[in-house]
């Protein structure tokens, strides 16, 4: 132990696995954000809940898992690895994780390399006691705000933004500060995209940042009156332990939840336009969390309904690519009167390998994660529902899977608008470069696929569907309007705190 953490990392999984060789091809779609969740439930099993919580989120990361348990001396205890939640705990782990309040997440990165060194919540101590960080989102000030920090340590264990955030409301603790005022500080501090929880001796915290880019929900267990709170990345993490849904964590508010009492405190520490990151709606939340007061399910299905009415075709059926594509393939054969059925079947067991394909095997690559449907499939007119096209090259795989198992016609409709540019609020996306709609005209696109027609759904038609105000979303993928600005730098690379990444950002 030392100064009240007790370590409970074994091993890096750097040390134990050799590098990936893996030659597939980068993948076809936007990459998961992280899933944060926090649970503060005196008398609970903190750590069986968090692992649930991210259970449930596992779909927003899965390269590393964390949890941080404080007990009521506050201790800190901390347990995190490389892998899938199923894989970095087991009952025996979480048996020792015992306390009133846990910290989790599930990673992928978006900023700093897959290592374990990077895995969070981030543990740092502080004169008030130990802190733990779980981090959603993306900083642009990275470099800048790491510069900062170097005048007061250079002690870092991470090439993370979020190891940052941790240190920054550490040095304004040190300074003097209270934990409201020193995360409130640290965050005026940062730009970008953050939705945080923060455990500390004084209880929990949950913040975003002032556009609210990254969802952040909260909630409770049992009776209101008995204190137990619960935050989530999305609500699913909320329905999986049975805790009732309170609200959002707002834009720019920071609340403070105390063990024993049954109220909060809720503070805005900046007010900004708010801009939730869309592709939360069209892909990356889950299809059972819910968003302005309905399930994303809703609103995929009518974003189908919208693309059938702008891009009709005549077919005989329509499928969806598992399974993001199956609500608005539903939408679309609903609207348009073309039959719905299930032309592809998905392996969803595949997750990361370290065993290499044979070249036969690569080529016919889609056929590992989807398998088409021949009876199904076989002398017909085919629509086929996708969420998005990033690359292109996974498409132009399943549309040639497709026309193998008998298909006469490939009509591809997307339920978003092209993807043209790069996000870097805390969603994983190519250089702009290697984005297939910022490279090609839609004919181009159209042929490289081997379609017999493409179309996208309109920004309007998107926007539309949704039931929130029109100018609350960021769109910055499809048209570029990015809500906070940055350096250009900053849109150079996802490993800008790697040593030679950030030698690179600071002699810009």
């Amino acid at each position: 132990m030392q100064n009240g953490i007790h370590w409970m990392i074994q091993r890096s999984v750097d040390d134990v696995l050799p590098p990936s060789t893996d030659q597939s091809e980068p993948p076809d779609k936007p990459e998961e954000a992280c899933g944060v969740f926090a649970v503060l439930a005196p008398g609970q099993p903190v750590a069986n809940l968090a692992y649930f919580g991210l259970y449930a989120l596992q779909h927003r990361g899965q390269e590393s898992a964390g949890i941080a348990v404080f007990d009521d001396r506050h201790q800190v205890r901390l347990h995190k690895d490389m892998g899938l939640v199923s894989q970095v705990f087991d009952q025996a782990v979480l048996e020792r994780l015992v306390g009133d309040l846990a910290i989790g997440h599930n990673r992928y990165s978006t900023t700093g390399s897959s290592k374990v060194c990077n895995a969070q919540p981030v543990l740092l101590m502080t004169r008030l006691g130990a802190l733990a960080l779980a981090h959603n989102g993306n900083l642009v000030n990275a470099a800048e705000l790491r510069q900062s920090l170097l005048e007061h340590t250079n002690q870092f264990n991470s090439t993370t933004d979020s190891e940052l955030i941790a240190f920054a409301i550490q040095q304004e603790v040190n300074r003097g500060l209270d934990w409201d005022g020193a995360i409130r500080a640290a965050a005026a501090r940062c730009r970008g995209a953050f939705s945080l929880v923060i455990g500390t001796p004084a209880g929990l915290f949950a913040l975003r940042d002032g556009h609210g880019i990254r969802p952040l929900v909260f909630g409770h267990l049992g009776e209101s009156d008995q204190a137990q709170w619960v935050v989530s990345s999305e609500t699913c993490g909320l329905d999986i332990i049975g805790a009732s849904y309170d609200d959002d964590v707002q834009p720019g508010e920071l609340i403070h939840f105390r063990s024993g009492q049954a109220g909060v405190q809720r503070d805005r520490w900046c007010s900004e336009p708010a801009k939730l990151c869309v592709f939360e709606m069209i892909y990356f939340a889950r299809p059972d969390s819910r968003f302005f007061g309905e399930s994303l399910y809703s609103y995929r299905v009518r974003i189908g309904e919208a693309l059938a009415r702008e891009t009709p075709v005549e077919a005989d059926i329509v499928i969806g690519v598992p399974d993001s594509g199956i609500p608005a393939a539903i939408g679309y054969s609903q609207e348009s009167g073309i039959p719905f059925a299930d032309g592809l079947i998905k392996n969803r067991y595949v997750g990361r390998t370290f065993i290499q394909p044979t070249q036969a095997m690569r080529e016919a690559g889609i056929r590992v994660k989807l398998n088409p449907l021949p009876d199904v499939l076989a002398g017909k007119r085919v629509v086929v529902i996708d969420d998005s096209i990033v690359r292109g090259t996974t498409s132009r795989k399943l549309v040639a899977a497709l026309r193998d198992a008998g298909a006469t016609e490939v009509h591809m409709r997307i339920s978003s608008p092209a993807v043209t540019h790069p996000c870097f609020y805390g969603i994983d996306t190519d250089t702009q470069d290697q984005l297939i709609a910022a490279r090609l005209t839609l004919a181009e696109i159209s042929a490289h696929l081997g379609v017999d027609s493409l179309a996208y759904l309109s920004k309007q038609g998107m926007v539309d569907a949704a039931q929130a105000p029109s100018g609350q979303f960021c769109t910055a993928c499809f048209d570029g309007a990015y809500p906070i600005a940055m350096d250009d730098d900053v849109r150079s690379s996802k490993l800008m705190l790697e040593p030679a990444g950030l030698a690179a950002a600071l002699s810009r």
